[in-house]
């Protein structure tokens, strides 16, 4: 049974294909070229990739992806395809699926809306759940920086603090545009804010939350 990891795996792989080397991204300054050398790096260069969470490694990490980058990019796809590596923690069914579930869809709608007539997703009640399940054990890292309170809500009324901060800020939508908020990508993500303009703003305005 394929898992929801592997699932956004070979749709990220499918869009990055489809747009070729040079399409834009969300992801400020990268090209797909870029996105998808970080997406391999990631997984196969664990020596590189603490750079992303350890600031001292980050100078080695970008060396290592711009080597990446100047591979040939059907390479890149069919690394991002097939899967990282046995050695690797990510080839870890459970591994995976906590760790690249959100990573993949991000950073597949990082390249789909970056399109200048991209179209929203139907995701399934399943998959929209699990973004769910993820955004509730992590909001408080997520939300660690934001500077303002945010209380993120899905339509259905459930809801989960991502700060206690004040002025606090609703943030109303289906978890795959939460997801997106929280992650920085606040100018696409179909959401509806609530609270004072100020501290809207504030919100809307700050790069990512808490990463």
């Amino acid at each position: 049974m394929s898992t929801h990891a592997k699932r956004e795996r070979l749709l990220l792989a499918e869009l990055l294909e489809a747009a070729g080397p040079g399409a834009p991204t969300l992801c400020e300054g990268w090209l797909t070229r870029d996105l998808a050398a970080h997406v391999v790096v990631r997984e196969r260069r664990p020596d590189a990739a603490g750079g992303i969470l350890i600031k001292p490694l980050a100078a080695r990490l970008e060396r290592v992806e711009a080597e990446f980058a100047a591979k040939p990019y059907e390479e890149l796809i069919d690394l991002i395809r097939s899967g990282p590596p046995k050695f690797s923690p990510f080839a870890l069914k459970q591994v995976d699926e906590a760790a690249n579930v959100i990573e993949f869809y991000v950073h597949a709608e990082d390249v789909r809306r970056a399109q200048p007539e991209w179209t929203e997703r139907t995701l399934d009640p399943v998959f929209a759940d699990a973004l769910w399940s993820r955004l509730e054990r992590g909001a408080r890292l997520l939300g660690r920086n934001a500077p303002t309170g945010i209380v993120l809500r899905r339509p259905d009324g459930r809801t989960v603090v991502a700060s206690r901060g004040t002025p606090v800020v609703t943030v109303t939508g289906e978890p795959s545009e939460l997801v997106l908020y929280t992650y920085g990508r606040q100018s696409v993500a179909k959401v509806e804010l609530d609270g004072e303009p100020e501290a809207i703003e504030k919100l809307n305005g700050a790069k990512e939350l808490g990463l």
